[in-house]
């Protein structure tokens, strides 16, 4: 019988994709093992393989589709000696069961969910004299469906016009402010009563919007003249990054501690173990500071476990090992590539692992336990000449090192001056698990393995 192939779930927490691109098209013979198509979670972009030998009968989710739930059919395969018949029926009890998945546009449509039928509260025919006059009022959710421009909306709405009449000639037929002034011009919009108006205006809105809520996008783009701004569509990474870091900042208490710490040493050291580091080979590394601050942080955990935790309603999950995860920028957002077990690895483990991951980052080819967990973060700026800056916590993480710029400046040594290369870092800390004086020592502790990096070879 036909093979469904499902939407797979990349991982534990996904729940819906896109899918990016088909590498097969209907008809072809597929072996077990052959990649099918691109998968695009909120950050990853994945491979799915086929599981059995066939042939496919039948594409049903378009490649560029968004929104596609995990477990719906996006195609099926058919084994050997099935025909068109077999997937007629296949195909017809795949589109009773399957919803629809949401698909991207170029503007975004507001329209509110209609409620379940209620058998027990239906209502009772109205007579025609009754609805006459319900057919001349506003309907204020056909209102809220129209695609149409901030800026047109509020020429319509202060000519008195009727939105409904309107014809749009923008992509996907919004209205736009052209089509607006065109039926101003010749008049062949209705205008509104001043009730119609009123909804339109937003005076009449259900429900009500709490005032805690963020504008709406409307009311951001009327702000703004239509002719100066275009409208880029948010994709899986920034729509993720925008969820996370805004629970984040609603649900972690914050606090933040800074120290600063004297490179000189370990700046000595670098110098020396990359110089005597092979150049070839399977052992060749090069240092970077950076390796240096993964390796000393995870170390600072396991002098301090109680900050090496994360917190759950049901209790601390305190971690017996530093997975330490780097912020790295990608075009588009971050990914945060996660070092497992950074407190038994060596120097130059560290920084090949960190460069492989890295570039794998940058081209989007993480596969999600790479970039999921971990205990901690660190993001650094010091490459781009930042001093020190404040982190925000990704959860589950209780703790996120934001790490500046090294730069000389003339610190006190006993009772002379002396200019030395100083760091600036600051400890992000969740104050439900790292209280004051914890972060406090987690901060010393890592300070005291930059300070003497001898220690970490240990």
């Amino acid at each position: 019988m036909p093979i469904e192939i499902l939407m797979p779930a990349l991982s534990p927490t996904m729940e819906e994709g896109k899918l990016a691109a088909w590498m097969v098209k209907e008809g072809d013979e597929v072996k077990s093992g052959m990649v099918l198509a691109e998968i695009e979670t909120d950050k990853a972009t994945m491979e799915v393989e086929a599981i059995d030998d066939g042939r496919v009968g039948k594409i049903l989710i378009a490649a560029g589709t968004e929104g596609v739930k995990v477990n719906t059919p996006i195609a099926v395969l058919l084994e050997d000696g099935e025909d068109a018949t077999a997937l007629s029926a296949a195909t017809t009890q795949t589109a009773n069961a399957t919803p629809t998945p949401a698909t991207s546009t170029s503007a975004p449509a507001v329209s509110s969910p209609a409620p379940a039928p209620n058998p027990a509260a239906t209502p009772a025919p109205v007579s025609p004299a009754t609805a006459a006059p319900q057919q001349g009022m506003p309907q204020a959710n056909t209102a809220a469906r129209l695609l149409i421009s901030p800026l047109a909306r509020r020429l319509a709405v202060e000519r008195g016009l009727e939105l409904t009449a309107l014809t749009g000639s923008g992509p996907h037929g919004r209205i736009v402010k052209r089509d607006v002034e065109k039926a101003i011009a010749n008049g062949s919009a209705k205008h509104q009563s001043a009730p119609e108006q009123s909804v339109a205006r937003g005076v009449l809105t259900v429900p009500t919007t709490p005032l805690v809520e963020a504008m709406s996008d409307d009311k951001v783009m009327a702000l703004y003249e239509e002719e100066n701004y275009e409208i880029v569509p948010h994709d899986g990474m920034r729509r993720i990054i925008a969820q996370r870091l805004t629970q984040s900042k609603q649900t972690i208490p914050h606090f933040y501690l800074t120290i600063e710490c004297v490179l000189d040493e370990l700046l000595r050291a670098r110098t020396r173990m990359n110089a005597a580091a092979p150049k070839e080979g399977s052992r060749a590394y090069k240092l970077s500071v950076n390796d240096f601050v993964i390796k000393a942080l995870a170390l600072g955990l396991q002098s301090v476990p109680a900050a090496n935790a994360s917190w759950t309603e049901s209790g601390m999950l305190r971690h017996r090992h530093s997975d330490v995860g780097v912020a790295v920028a990608v075009e588009g957002g971050l990914f945060t590539p996660i070092i497992r077990h950074a407190e038994y690895k060596s120097l130059g483990e560290i920084s090949n692992e960190m460069k492989e991951l890295a570039d794998r980052a940058r081209k989007r080819r993480l596969a999600p336990h790479e970039y999921q967990g971990g205990t901690t973060s660190i993001s650094n700026l010091g490459m781009f000449g930042i001093k020190s800056f404040d982190a925000v916590i990704n959860p589950p993480h209780a703790t996120i090192l934001a790490v500046g710029a090294g730069e000389k400046r003339p610190i006190v040594d006993g009772d002379e001056v002396r200019v030395a290369t100083v760091m600036s870092c600051t400890l992000s800390c969740d104050h439900r698990v790292v209280d004051g004086a914890l972060g406090a020592q987690l901060l010393n502790a890592f300070k005291a393995y930059i300070e003497d990096p001898v220690q970490m070879l240990v």
